[in-house]
């Protein structure tokens, strides 16, 4: 029977914000406060080795239900066990078996140096010397780390203190990964190498991964699990490759022409992108054949190139972020 890594049943977090729209009353003119809910009655269960993505528009509660899960921030309702752990009551017992990275903040003390960063990290995890020297050695060579060792945290760029960050979180082998856009700031060589690097952890160590990013490349890529939540609510728990089944009624027409601004209409087809010999066509292949489309654009214009693609998965969470309906 799979492991189970994370449970989480009514999980919320609410807070108190000014209410601008409330004129405020009082002698001392005491502003106003509404109650926030970040994060509402979210129940997610996670077993060991899934990939989630876990994603919603910007203020949908993701990071806020990180934070929980992390053991930064105790909730107002709900439990969770993460790792077997309450993680705001056994934060430090869950430390050991996690690692955490937020692409906005950096783990990494500024005035020390990578190496030096990485040497008390193992310290603080009590790391054995020679896991920790194999370990250490496969992440310099992976995030590209050798000739970073040496400066100070603060001086890397976005995109070196980005791959230092995340090869800090996984120098004491964690069976859990937190990353809250971890790809932030990296180039796409980077990009690639992280993602690699990732799901060999999964192959490898069975390292169970919750990722939230607004990078679609990394949720196709490293996830097979999509949960999106949005006002702190769960609105679809799925397979990536149940979500995209689910869209696969919409073909993507790419036309580039001679003509110098080509035009078309036909029930079934949307424009996309309409520009200077160029055409995007979104065609529902419930409502009309993607052959007879082709056939009116080669009868109407002269073709230099054409390509079809299934939707893009940006274009379905764009969708689920405005509320419609599944495959609508």
């Amino acid at each position: 029977m799979p492991e189970t890594i994370i449970q989480a049943e009514n999980l919320s977090r609410f807070f108190n914000v000014p209410d601008k729209e409330t004129p405020s009353t009082g002698w001392f003119h005491k502003v106003p406060v509404k109650e926030l809910r970040a994060v509402d009655a979210l129940c997610l269960s996670v077993e060991r080795g899934q990939k989630v993505a876990f994603i919603g528009p910007n203020g949908a509660g993701k990071s806020t239900t990180l934070r929980m899960l992390a053991g930064l921030l105790r909730p107002t309702n709900g439990t969770a066990f993460v790792c077997g752990f309450v993680p705001w009551d056994e934060t430090r017992k869950l430390a050991s078996h996690m690692g955490l990275v937020f692409g906005q903040r950096s783990q990494l003390w500024p005035t020390l140096s990578v190496s030096e960063n990485f040497d008390l990290l193992a310290k603080i995890y009590d790391l054995e010397p020679a896991a920790y020297t194999e370990q250490r050695e496969k992440l310099v060579e992976v995030f590209g780390l050798s000739k970073l060792l040496s400066q100070t945290a603060r001086t890397l760029s976005l995109g070196q203190r980005m791959r230092a960050d995340i090869a800090a979180s996984l120098l004491h082998r964690p069976s859990l990964l937190f990353l809250d856009e971890p790809t932030i700031g990296l180039d796409v060589t980077a990009k690639a190498l992280l993602r690699d690097h990732l799901n060999a952890l999964v192959r490898e160590d069975e390292t169970t991964i919750l990722l939230t990013s607004h990078d679609t490349d990394d949720i196709e890529r490293i996830c097979h699990r999509v949960v999106v939540i949005d006002h702190g609510q769960k609105l679809l728990d799925t397979t990536l490759p149940e979500l995209q089944q689910d869209y696969t009624r919409y073909k993507i027409l790419r036309l580039i022409t001679e003509e110098d601004s080509p035009c078309f209409e036909q029930a079934g087809a949307t424009v996309l992108e309409q520009g200077e010999h160029k055409l995007v066509l979104k065609i529902n292949v419930r409502e009309v054949a993607v052959e007879k489309i082709v056939s009116q654009a080669l009868e109407k214009f002269t073709i230099r190139d054409i390509g079809i693609e299934s939707l893009p998965l940006e274009e379905i969470i764009k969708a689920l972020y405005a509320g419609k309906p599944k495959a609508a």
